[in-house]
């Protein structure tokens, strides 16, 4: 998808009176493009790091070639995928909070529709309670769920990639002092609490 196509829709997604079902597809088409954008480069990365691997059969002699390839593989499109990743987030943080009130002014089964949510699934997602976009489109990973099973871990419909990489940036950025610590006493990666005994009177 060009960079003037996702001009196009922003400028649909940004005109005044604009239909919240209008609103939720453009930002999907948005996001699926830099989505495919960042794949691609992603992709073209790997096919320079595969060349850097096949050469070091001949090492010592393509040591040269293979530092060359790896600091290109790093190097490659470092400032396009910057702004693209930068770009999907800031759609992650806009959905992950939905300040346009986009589910409650949908519903939530024509938020289920726009986004492909297989019927069965969504009784689930209202069993749940979450039926935010939040909730359907990054917690639950609902996405397009008609239409395919769930990828790995950051991988998904072109929301979930999103609100994926705003936490990624979150995660990122807040201080350190206001993050908590995963391997602390109770937490999930830390030792388990033991459990508060009391002596019970007669």
């Amino acid at each position: 998808m060009t960079p003037s196509l996702i001009t196009r829709l922003c400028n649909i997604g940004m005109k005044p009176g604009i239909s919240p079902a209008t609103q939720l597809i453009t930002t999907r088409r948005i996001c699926r493009a830099i989505a495919d954008q960042l794949d691609a480069i992603r992709s073209e990365r790997r096919a320079l790091r595969r060349q850097a691997e096949k050469l070091k059969a001949f090492l010592p002699f393509t040591r040269q070639s293979i530092a060359e390839l790896v600091e290109r593989a790093s190097e490659h499109q470092k400032a396009t995928r910057s702004r693209a990743w930068g770009a999907l987030a800031g759609f992650g943080q806009s959905l992950m909070f939905d300040r346009e009130g986009l589910a409650q002014a949908l519903g939530f089964d024509l938020m289920c529709d726009l986004l492909g949510v297989n019927p069965v699934h969504r009784q689930q997602a209202s069993a749940d309670g979450d039926t935010s976009l939040r909730g359907v489109a990054y917690l639950s990973q609902l996405e397009d769920s008609a239409g395919h099973k769930r990828g790995d871990w950051g991988t998904g419909g072109p929301l979930y990639r999103a609100c994926h990489a705003a936490m990624i940036r979150f995660i990122r950025e807040c201080p350190e002092d206001q993050l908590p610590d995963p391997f602390a006493p109770g937490a999930p990666f830390g030792p388990k609490l033991l459990p508060s005994l009391s002596i019970v009177g007669k």
